[in-house]
């Protein structure tokens, strides 16, 4: 039985990334990055105004006080998107808005709340307080300038990259492919939700959870129908998921029962078993295997140890082979309000669930069959064997769901 440490090796080590390939950078959300990305233009590209307001020399304005205003001739005014074709001149201002281009000659912008009209002259400006240079003025080039790397190779393009990428005017992004893969739930005592429910069966819902997680880890899920527990049923639904997928995650079928099918089918179509067992809790019976160039993750089924099997060991793996630069769960401290104790000899991810403060509390009873605790939780919590944890113990928590 190999430690968790040595079987996550193992497996990352059979991972190369995948080809790249040029995505369109307003569907580009949730890939990985082949490439850094340079920027190719300054940003902002101008100096520009951060407010609706006066474009002025700040000396002009100096020693406006709103009981001895200054007064300033309006010369023109200009748009986003604009630029003004005279110049700011002493004793002269012109009408800008946020974003507007900064004309030749102003170095401040006053706000409008800090102006009014001039009672006698519809072309005079009072302006009621002073300005020190360059206040209110974006300068091209504060945010990203040209040349620049903003994303590293590796790096996963969130929402928010994604309006970075575009406000750089990039149209489409070099990213790593996405493995296709599917997904095959085993055992002749599930039924699809839905159907009528008889005595000794139960609904499916491992395929139902696994598929989003696939998603948000990068890979594109294919599920295929339920598999009943013969070797043959196994074998034949093997071979079709592998031939339609880069690889094929598997839940059930993976123990030392007599129907326990999904090993010996695997091998009897050339598949490789790299290793089986791992030194954890849920998810013991964890089977990682090749079959040519694509892979085997045989889960337990056991919803919960499907999971915690999925999160620690078979994410990882999909995100290396898309070239992520992070491939550790995302984790924040806490303290547990309860005791946790783990008094097995595997370590034990306990489901947990964390408050906005950072207090922890165990996530229902802990027993691998159990959802609804699953669904209460929004953490994990790993336990080394053999210890008992107090309250106020600090952790850190990993999150379920990113």
């Amino acid at each position: 039985m190999l430690s968790l440490e040595e079987a996550r090796e193992r497996m990352l080590k059979c991972f190369e990334p995948l080809a790249a390939e040029r995505v369109a950078v307003a569907s580009a959300a949730g890939r990985f990055l082949a490439e850094p990305v340079v920027a190719p233009v300054d940003l902002p590209g101008f100096d520009n105004s951060a407010m609706d307001g006066y474009a002025v020399r700040a000396a002009d304005v100096a020693a406006a006080k709103a009981d001895s205003p200054v007064e300033l001739k309006l010369v023109g005014a200009t748009a986003a998107g604009e630029v003004f074709g005279g110049s700011v001149e002493q004793g002269t201002c012109v009408r800008v808005f946020t974003g507007s281009a900064l004309p030749a000659g102003a170095d401040a912008v006053v706000m409008q709340e800090d102006t009014r009209a001039a009672a006698t002259d519809p072309d005079a400006v009072l302006v009621l307080d002073a300005a020190k240079p360059w206040e209110n003025v974006r300068f091209r080039g504060e945010d990203v300038k040209r040349g620049a790397t903003v994303l590293a190779a590796g790096e996963r393009i969130s929402a928010v990259r994604a309006g970075l990428l575009a406000a750089l005017g990039l149209d489409s992004v070099a990213v790593r492919s996405q493995p296709v893969v599917g997904l095959l739930a085993t055992g002749s005592e599930l039924l699809e939700p839905g159907q009528a429910l008889s005595p000794g069966k139960i609904f499916e819902s491992n395929r139902v959870t696994l598929a989003p997680l696939l998603t948000k880890a990068g890979a594109g899920p294919r599920v295929f129908s339920l598999v009943r527990d013969t070797l043959e049923g196994t074998r034949g639904a093997l071979e079709e998921a592998f031939a339609k997928s880069d690889a094929v995650v598997t839940t059930g079928g993976v123990s030392v029962g007599e129907l326990d099918f999904v090993k010996a089918a695997f091998e009897s179509l050339g598949g490789k078993m790299e290793f089986w067992k791992v030194a954890i809790r849920p998810g013991k019976p964890f089977v990682f295997g090749r079959l040519g160039g694509k892979f085997l993750f045989g889960l337990p089924g056991n919803p919960v140890s499907a999971v915690v099997t999925f999160l620690v060991l078979v994410r990882p793996a999909l995100l290396r082979w898309q070239g992520a630069a992070q491939m550790d769960l995302p984790s924040h401290p806490g303290a547990l309000a309860e005791p946790l104790a783990n008094p097995g000899d595997r370590r034990h991810f306990m489901r947990v669930r964390a408050d906005e403060r950072g207090a922890v509390w165990p996530a229902g009873a802990q027993a691998s069959h159990l959802l609804s605790s699953l669904s209460q939780a929004n953490g994990l919590v790993e336990v080394p064997p053999k210890t008992v944890w107090p309250a106020g113990t600090p952790v850190a928590v990993l999150r379920i769901e990113d």
